[in-house]
Formats: C-alpha cells, sequence, structure tokens
C-alpha cells in the first residue's frame, strides 16, 4: 500500500465518493494528531494522495512516518 521514494512515504487511496473521503480523512486528522504528526496530503473528489515523512528529522521517512502509515492503513482497512 506504501511506498517509499524521494524520502516520504506515498499512498493513494480511493473511494465511493467525496464523502467517504472526506470522513476517512477526517479519522486520519484525529490519529494525527493525537500523534503529534502531521500528513502532507490533498483531496481530488473520492481521492485522497498522502506523503509523510518527519520535518523535525531534516524531511527523511522516520519511525514517526511508519507508525501513522500503519494507523492509516488500519483506518482505511474500515472503508473496504
Amino acid at each position: 500500500m506504501w511506498t517509499e521514494s524521494d524520502n516520504s512515504l506515498h499512498s493513494t487511496f480511493r473511494f465511493r465518493n467525496f464523502a467517504e473521503a472526506f470522513a476517512f480523512m477526517t479519522q486520519v486528522a484525529l490519529l494525527a494528531e493525537k500523534l503529534n504528526h502531521h500528513p502532507n496530503w490533498s483531496n481530488v473528489w473520492n481521492t485522497v494522495d498522502i506523503r509523510l515523512n518527519t520535518h523535525d528529522a531534516g524531511n527523511v521517512v522516520t519511525d514517526k512516518d511508519r507508525v501513522l502509515a500503519e494507523g492509516i492503513s488500519v483506518i482505511y482497512k474500515k472503508y473496504k
């Protein structure tokens, strides 16, 4: 699901519609706040693109990114 390139983890998530994509983003936002680690993301209709890296570590992938990515994957499974 996640690929690592250009010093970031990246994944694209597709949903049935905008409302479902937005609900997913809301759940991810709550997790990100809990972990105090926030994604770079974009949303167009039913598609959410997410890139993760740790700015404080020089914009590279760290364990913080891997933990958040795993949590996002768990959330996404609820939509499949």
